[in-house]
């Protein structure tokens, strides 16, 4: 784990405002224009443009020569792109959804995350698998969930969730450019969100956090989606006196404690919120890391809001009892300034 400074986030960082998902297919052009040894590859996202319109426009600028369309294979889709990988080419695997990592599980636990380790560095895996994470969209049990905490469990994955249009793009580049596999979490919630557009050039490191809101009353840790929740409380809680600092994590590997135990030294209270169920969820590896290295630091206990140990909903009204949301962030960050 690496421990690098944060930085606060830049709301000017760019000119125009772009959606999210325009934001996946600008960051994937600029790194298909700079580097012809990338490669995209996915159910749909040719002239499609894929399911949730994240490669718009890619098939048309560099075509099937740089652009394929796969069949119906998980399985297929990442031993193809470690194949490819393997010998020179910087595949970028679209999995449609992060649901159906079940299916190519071998591949992403056992294959690409160990095979640097075990060449002794001969061989490398520079490879991006891009996949849609996420519920809140009543898309059902088998299409919502948010896995990041499935990845996690596996040594040799990077792993990125970006939770606007810019870090999109910077993660994008830096993703593309490791010499190591990476997960990229794309939030199937956020899809629509808008944001500034990432000026030339742009390139966010791997493993450094953004503080998205200063605070001095409690520390909210956040990830992808959770992130503009976290500030829709925090605003919520301003206005009754509370100053609570959120916290955009953007990757789990490398993750940033450095920033986040500086944040608690000065709130002395932490809220971890995130969509992982709170068994098994990221939430608590950051739990763990604060109560080893910053235990003094804190004035009252952790706490975390994380989504029920359940199957997802599809009924909306039934989702939203089971994953975070601004309520239930609100009610916890009273709950905990409270203590």
């Amino acid at each position: 784990m690496a421990n690098l400074g944060g930085r606060a986030a830049d709301p000017n960082v760019g000119g125009a405002v772009i959606t999210y998902r325009e934001a996946v297919a600008d960051g994937l052009a600029r790194e298909l224009r700079r580097d012809p040894a990338v490669v995209c590859l996915g159910e749909d996202i040719g002239a499609a443009g894929g399911v949730f319109k994240t490669t718009q426009g890619l098939f048309k600028e560099f075509g099937p020569g740089r652009i394929w369309d796969t069949p119906i294979s998980e399985q297929a889709i990442l031993g193809l792109s470690m194949g490819a990988a393997m010998t020179g080419m910087r595949p970028v695997a679209e999995i449609m959804f992060s649901d159906f990592f079940a299916v190519c599980w071998d591949y992403l636990a056992n294959e690409m995350p160990k095979m640097r380790y075990m060449t002794g560095g001969q061989v490398t895996i520079p490879l991006v698998v891009r996949t849609a994470n996420g519920g809140g969209l009543g898309f059902g049990a088998q299409h919502s969930q948010a896995v990041e905490n499935w990845t996690l469990t596996i040594p040799g994955l990077k792993i990125v969730a970006p939770s606007n249009p810019a870090d999109v793009v910077g993660l994008m580049a830096s993703a593309v450019r490791s010499e190591d596999p990476v997960v990229f979490f794309e939030h199937k919630g956020l899809m629509a969100g808008k944001g500034p557009a990432a000026p030339d050039g742009h390139v966010v490191p791997l493993g450094q956090a953004a503080i998205a809101r200063e605070g001095t009353d409690v520390t909210i840790v956040a990830l992808a989606a959770t992130v503009p929740m976290a500030i829709a409380a925090a605003g919520r809680m301003a206005a009754d006196g509370v100053s609570a600092e959120v916290i955009d994590l953007r990757c789990l590997v490398p993750l940033d404690m450095a920033t986040v135990l500086a944040s608690v030294g000065k709130t002395s209270r932490l809220l971890i919120v995130e969509e992982n169920p709170y068994q098994g969820g990221w939430g608590g590896t950051v739990t763990s890391i604060v109560a080893d290295e910053g235990f003094e630091l804190l004035d009252a206990p952790i706490r975390r809001v994380a989504a029920a140990c359940v199957p997802l909903p599809f009924a909306d009204a039934l989702e939203q009892q089971v994953i975070p949301t601004v309520d239930s962030v609100t009610t916890a960050i009273r709950t905990l300034v409270a203590y």
